[in-house]
């Protein structure tokens, strides 16, 4: 069921009219006997607001399978027609305005509005709430737009034994009806209606504190029982409290919401959401299998990112979803900054580079891409806008602001934004003024050159040398903008010089920081230095731009990239090489050859992680078919070499093992995972543990090598909702054309799905080993997208239209049939959607013809 979609201009008309002064909720979550509610929930407001034009008209917005009445200023509204994309039409307004609606909301199992879930494990109900960008409709009438804030009183009937979580504390509890408790919490902050949160079930729970300088915030950490014994609770209220006392010290305003809670719900359909003072995270991010440190890492951003949003979101809002951008990529770069500043992961920048960077430039080289500040007309706009350019892009060029700034005024600006704008809602504008006014820069260009334009630029050395290999003349050649208008930006940048020390080790011997613009500028404090061995344009990766080497460093590149010393350019190099392999500047056999002979002194897991993924695309996607099964036997044979001669029980061997698990194997390396996954073969320090298991059982499936019969047992060795998920993902990698059609029939027209299971089973339907069988579903694809997009959510529709695009079919003739669906009249979001996957086929066929050649 798709929601309402508001628009831009319906909600500035809006917003022109009306200011909020509260909102009063009351809930009722149980079946009226104390037990929890089912299929619908009872849902009271009153909205107290004012319009600036008494007599005008408006509306309230309410998603709801019943509006039992609506009453405006003491007369009852006529709701008998009521329809979930009008809401409820409020006619001749005074000038202060009480509005009271009862209705009976739906409980979704879409991850969206107030999703419920049942635990297999224990029978236990679970309700958490997401309203981002405009689900809070679900849950209460409410005008739902991020700028008409306003404070709210909730009252929420629960059973007795549930835990009741919002923005603010309880304040009291008493006997409701059939036993129930009834919790009224305090009045919140203003806040937006999107930010408002519920997290209702019988969730284990943690308590500890954090104070600083006089301040104390009760802390809390919420998941379900079943997962209680797996929660590393230690270690996330240290992270927690590293997180508080940085950002304490660099914003230089107290966090503002009171105490904090971090709540992990099952069958989330993000990462996590900032819910001021109720933060909810994916449950999966606690570990009740084995996970090697970046894992860890991960986590810690997303805890810190959520954090970030507490002053950046939540205090301060953006005025429209144009402004999303500025959220989310405030929020990237302050985690990243936080964990290098403040945590065990110091080395969090090459995270950074080798993750976020590479999202990005993926996302700023499709034809879809967009400026970050990007024009955002309605609510299925954004929708599709939570993208690399949003987050990885924004947080890139607010790295490259400030480094062009200077860390401290860029602080000393956000300390001007915090105090100028709190409690209310600001714009780009509103940032670069705090930024201008501490910093005393002009940043007008800044905005131009980097938030209102599209791709990125290609930098490259060029140089000359003397007979003793020094330089004689040093230049950046700067290339257009692509895609886009060709623009040429400022960048300020750093480069590198490396050369061999006495260990043989590449570290850096010269360094020179400068700002580049136009199509050349000369670097004259390098004449004279010895050239090195290796020249990065782009060291410490300060700018956001593809970087290109020189022949020499190329080589020094390809022979020598494990000998670099340090993580960060041994990363940069890495993502120069990846990236090039993108554009076919690369043969896809040769970088899967780098990555092989390189991988085994790459010190960061995650970079390893990301590299055999990357090894495997390149295979799966870029290199040419006659080749491939010699690629895929390489790769198997080396991975496997890298797992046995690694530390037992590290990290490293753990990322060899899984990386193996999802390549195309042969038959003796299937009977290899066979063994592992029984018992009868054991490789030191690899413990066989729930997760690893499923892996391993998902890359026999996948090969025909273990049976449905097999999937059933260890679902029942494995009942739980994870477990659930991981034999979906099973059931549809069976090789079988009968396997895949059920999976694709249920995907596909199975509306009543819980989207975690719909996405587990889309997960498994493709493999790198199955192109061939996967073939007939290209036409089934472009006869069935449309029809999804039109029954279901954006968010809900858009893990079919992403997920099951054939990108496995990778031939002229996908692109024919791409270019034919396109050619008819379609809704902007979802030709956004699938011209983005046609883009992807058309970049490998021409990577294949490179690595033909």
């Amino acid at each position: 069921m798709a929601a309402p979609n508001l628009t831009r201009d319906q909600a500035q008309q809006r917003a022109a009219l009306l200011e909020v002064d509260s909102y009063r909720i009351e809930l009722d979550l149980t079946d009226g006997g104390g037990k929890p509610g089912s299929d619908t929930f009872r849902s009271t407001t009153t909205v107290v607001f004012r319009s600036r034009t008494p007599g005008a008209s408006s509306w309230v917005d309410i998603v709801a399978a019943n509006v039992h009445r609506a009453v405006l200023n003491g007369h009852e509204l006529d709701v008998s027609e009521y329809r979930e994309e009008d809401g409820v039409h409020l006619p001749d307004l005074a000038e202060l305005n009480e509005l009271t609606v009862e209705a009976d909301c739906r409980y979704m199992n879409t991850g969206e509005g107030l999703h419920r879930f049942v635990d297999p494990v224990d029978g236990e109900v679970y309700l958490y709430s997401q309203f981002e960008t405009a689900d809070a409709k679900r849950m209460f009438a409410c005008f739902d737009q991020p700028d008409l804030k306003s404070v709210y009183d909730l009252t929420v009937t629960a059973p007795h034994h549930w835990k009741v979580v919002s923005n603010s504390a309880i304040e009291s509890t008493v006997d409701g009806t059939g036993g129930a408790d009834r919790h009224v919490f305090g009045t919140t902050k203003p806040m937006s209606t999107y930010l408002v949160a519920l997290v209702a079930g019988p969730y284990a729970e943690w308590r500890d504190e954090f104070t600083d300088d006089g301040t104390t915030i009760p802390l809390g950490i919420y998941c379900r029982a079943s997962l209680a014994p797996h929660m590393d609770h230690e270690r996330l209220f240290t992270e927690t409290k590293q997180g508080f006392g940085f950002y304490h010290r660099a914003f230089g305003v107290k966090y503002p919401f009171g105490k904090y809670d971090q709540c992990f719900v099952p069958e989330f359909n993000a990462g996590a959401m900032e819910n001021a003072g109720c933060v909810t995270f994916l449950e999966d991010y606690v570990f009740r299998s084995r996970v090697t440190r970046y894992l860890y890492e991960r986590r810690a951003e997303t805890v810190l990112h959520e954090m970030a949003h507490m002053w950046f979101g939540d205090l301060v809002t953006m005025r429209w979803w144009d402004d999303l951008w500025l959220n989310e990529s405030f929020a990237t770069w302050a985690s990243v900054l936080a964990q290098a500043e403040a945590t065990e992961y110091r080395q969090a920048w090459t995270t950074f580079a080798k993750i976020e960077k590479s999202w990005a430039y993926r996302q700023d080289q499709l034809p879809s891409t967009h400026p970050v500040a990007s024009d955002i007309p309605d609510l299925q706009a954004v929708e599709v806008n939570f993208d690399g350019i949003t987050y990885a892009k924004g947080a890139s060029v607010l790295k490259q602001l400030v480094a062009y700034v200077g860390l401290e005024n860029f602080l000393a600006g956000l300390r001007v934004y915090f105090g100028k704008h709190a409690w209310g809602n600001a714009t780009l504008a509103d940032l670069l003024g705090a930024l201008e006014e501490a910093s005393g820069r002009d940043l007008s260009w800044w905005s131009a050159q980097w938030l209102e334009t599209t791709g990125l630029n290609l930098l490259r050395p060029k140089y000359s040398v003397d007979a003793e290999g020094r330089f004689t003349e040093f230049a950046v050649l700067q290339g257009g903008a692509r895609p886009g208008a060709g623009e040429l930006r400022t960048h300020r940048l750093a480069i590198g010089v490396y050369d061999s020390d006495a260990d043989g080790k590449l570290v850096r011997t010269h360094r020179v920081e400068l700002d580049v613009s136009g199509e050349r500028t000369d670097v004259p404090e390098l004449v004279g230095v010895s050239r090195g061995k290796l020249v990065l344009v782009n060291d410490d990766d300060l700018t956001y731009c593809t970087m290109r080497l020189d022949p020499d460093s190329l080589a020094s590149l390809i022979d020598h990239i494990a000998d670099i010393a340090e993580p960060l350019p041994r990363t940069l190099c890495w993502s120069a090489a990846w990236e090039m392999t993108r554009e076919a500047e690369l043969k896809a056999r040769d970088f899967v050859n780098l990555v092989l002979g390189g991988l085994h002194s790459e010190t960061e897991v995650g970079v390893v992680q990301r590299l055999l993924l990357q090894a495997q695309t390149a295979l799966s996607s870029y290199a040419d078919a006659a080749w491939r099964d010699e690629g895929w036997r390489k790769f198997t044979t080396r991975t496997l070499e890298l797992a046995r001669a690694a530390e037992p029980g590290s990290d490293h061997q753990l990322a060899f093992v899984n990386s193996l698990a999802g390549a195309v194997l042969d038959e003796e390396t299937l009977a290899l995972v066979r063994g592992w996954l029984d018992g009868t073969e054991v490789l030191e320090g690899l413990g066989i543990d729930t997760d690893l298991r499923w892996r391993l059982l998902h890359a026999l499936v996948a090969h025909g090598a273990a049976s449905l019969e097999e999937i059933d047992a260890e679902e029942q060795r494995d009942p739980t909702a994870t477990g659930r998920r991981k034999a979906e993902s099973a059931r549809a990698l069976r090789p079988t054309i009968e396997a895949k059609t059920e999976a694709w029939d249920r995907a596909v027209n199975d509306d009543e799905l819980p989207n975690a299971v719909s996405e587990a089973i889309i997960g498994g339907i493709q493999h790198p080993g199955q192109k061939a069988l996967l073939q007939p579903f290209v036409a089934r694809y472009f006869a069935d997208v449309a029809n999804v997009w039109e029954r279901r959510s954006s968010e809900r529709a858009q893990s079919m239209v992403v997920g099951l695009f054939p990108s496995w079919s990778i031939s002229k003739e996908t692109v024919a049939a791409a270019d034919e669906w396109l050619a008819e009249d379609r809704p902007p979001a979802l030709r956004r959607l699938v011209s983005e996957g046609r883009a992807g086929i058309v970049r490998a066929l021409a990577a294949q013809e490179f690595d033909r050649s």
